[in-house]
């Protein structure tokens, strides 16, 4: 297992400021623009951080200690973020989710002890039991993924842009 407490908190408490560097001050035509239909544009990833910050990660590691597989985790809609359009500008969402993020790596630091809960398990409804670790290894990965999108999304549109170098650009060419 390469999932070490102290280094998952490394990257958790890094990507707020990380997002906050990257989009604060932006153009609109940065943090609209996405990835074709049916896709998420920079500002919806931010909203679907925060979701998650509220009622994913922290919760589900609470009922993992809590009521572990007693009980099926709650559903975690990942798109509910779409149905409640935030109307903050987004160096306010940032703020919103770096003080939500503060709060939960506090939470977290005080109620898991990696010696001892590591190898509990709760029971998620798609996937079955997981363990602690899995989910808090998901959590690191999740931040990662959708730091990853951003810039993604932000490539896509300059794709035709770039010309013959899109040859060159892997961040434009995956598959």
């Amino acid at each position: 297992m390469n999932l070490n407490f102290k280094e998952a908190i490394e990257i958790l408490e890094r990507t707020p400021q990380t997002l906050e560097c990257f989009l604060s001050g932006l153009s609109e035509g940065w943090l609209k623009c996405n990835e074709g239909k049916d896709t998420w544009n920079v500002r919806e990833v931010v909203e679907h951080l925060i979701e998650a910050e509220t009622n994913n990660w922290i919760p589900r590691l609470e009922w993992i200690l809590q009521v572990g597989e007693n009980q099926v985790f709650p559903p975690f809609d990942r798109f509910s973020h779409l149905n409640e359009k935030k109307e903050q500008a987004l160096d306010q969402i940032l703020m919103e989710f770096k003080s939500i993020r503060t709060q939960n790596l506090s939470t977290l630091k005080t109620i898991i002890n990696p010696e001892m809960h590591f190898d509990l398990t709760g029971v998620h409804p798609e996937f079955g039991q997981v363990k602690l670790s899995e989910l808090l290894s998901t959590w690191v990965v999740h931040d990662l993924t959708h730091i990853a999108q951003i810039v993604r999304i932000m490539a896509e549109r300059y794709r035709e842009d770039v010309g013959p170098w899109n040859a060159y650009l892997g961040i434009l060419n995956r598959k």
